[in-house]
C-alpha cells in the first residue's frame, strides 16, 4: 500500500466522506490549505450529498486533477480537453477495477438509501460499506498517474 492510499483510507476512518479522504490524501500537493479543500469536498460524499450518484472518492480525485492539471483560462482549448481526457482516463481505471463510478452501484444499493442523513461510523458500517477500499484505489490510481508523469519526484503542479 503506498503513502497517498494509507492517508486516504485513515482520512476515511477518522470520519471524512470519500471525497474529502482524497483531498485530504492530497493536501500537500495542492496550492490551498487543508481546510478549505477539506470543506470544498464536503458536499460531495455519498455520491454527491449522498444521493448516490458520482462516487465520492472518484470526484475527489477529480479535484486534486484539476487542482494539479487543470486549467484556469476560459480560451485555454487544449488545457480543456487535456484535463477531461485525464478525467476520462482515471475514470475508466476505476472502473475497470470495480465496474463502475457510480455511488449506489458499486454499494449495490436499489437507489432507496439516499436520505441526507449520513450513516453513523459503527463497526457494523465498516463491515458492509466497501467505501474506504474505493478510496484506496483512487489515491492508488491518482499517485501512480502523478508519479509516472513526475520525473525525480519532482512536478511543476
Amino acid at each position: 500500500m503506498n503513502k497517498r492510499e494509507e492517508l486516504a483510507r485513515q482520512a476515511f476512518k477518522e470520519g471524512y466522506n470519500c471525497s474529502q479522504a482524497m483531498v485530504a490524501a492530497f493536501s500537500d500537493l495542492m496550492e490551498m490549505d487543508k481546510k478549505t479543500a477539506l470543506r470544498l469536498a464536503s458536499s460531495f460524499g455519498g455520491g454527491m450529498g449522498r444521493m448516490r450518484e458520482v462516487c465520492g472518492a472518484v470526484t475527489g480525485m477529480f479535484m486534486v486533477v484539476g487542482i494539479l492539471y487543470g486549467y484556469d483560462d476560459a480560451k485555454d482549448y487544449e488545457g480543456k480537453k487535456d484535463t477531461y481526457a485525464l478525467v476520462q482516463e482515471l475514470a475508466n481505471q476505476f472502473k475497470a477495477e470495480t465496474g463502475s463510478i457510480i455511488c449506489r452501484e458499486l454499494l449495490g444499493l436499489d437507489g432507496k438509501d439516499n436520505s441526507p442523513v449520513p450513516s453513523k461510523r459503527t463497526e457494523e458500517y465498516y463491515k458492509k460499506r466497501t467505501c474506504e477500499d474505493k478510496v484506496g484505489l483512487a489515491a492508488k490510481i491518482l499517485d501512480e498517474y502523478i508519479q509516472s508523469h513526475c520525473p525525480n519526484g519532482t512536478c511543476n503542479f
